[in-house]
């Protein structure tokens, strides 16, 4: 079997989750979190828009993580991150974060808001 290191590019991959953190590029995050090519930021969860709005033309797909379980996201929000021309994923946030990391090593325009677990 052949084994490829994973490089990431422009932005850094979430290292690990537990309850109320994320860790990314080994820099820990207390609370929600939005991470992309730009960097990672406190995030102040789904009534903040103005970040999320900010990546249209620079993200494709916008993970959204729910915290531990799988959540709706408000439907005035996700219309709001649509007409914006983001794509919107959401999931619960462990699931975010792998799906995040599997795109991100792809090369992938891509960004993660996620509510922590």
């Amino acid at each position: 079997m052949r084994l490829n290191e994973v490089v990431y590019s422009d932005a850094v991959p979430v290292d690990g989750y537990g309850p109320g953190f994320f860790r990314v590029g080994g820099d820990l995050h207390e609370g929600a979190i939005l991470t992309g090519a730009t960097g990672t930021r406190t995030w102040g969860g789904y009534a903040d828009t103005a970040p999320l709005l900010a990546l249209a033309g620079d993200v494709d797909v916008l993970f959204v993580g729910t915290g531990a379980e799988i959540a709706h996201i408000p439907a005035d929000l996700r219309a709001e991150l649509e007409q914006a021309g983001l794509g919107v994923e959401v999931m619960n946030s462990p699931a975010a974060c792998r799906t995040y990391n599997v795109l991100l090593s792809e090369g992938r325009r891509i960004a993660l808001a996620a509510l922590p677990v």
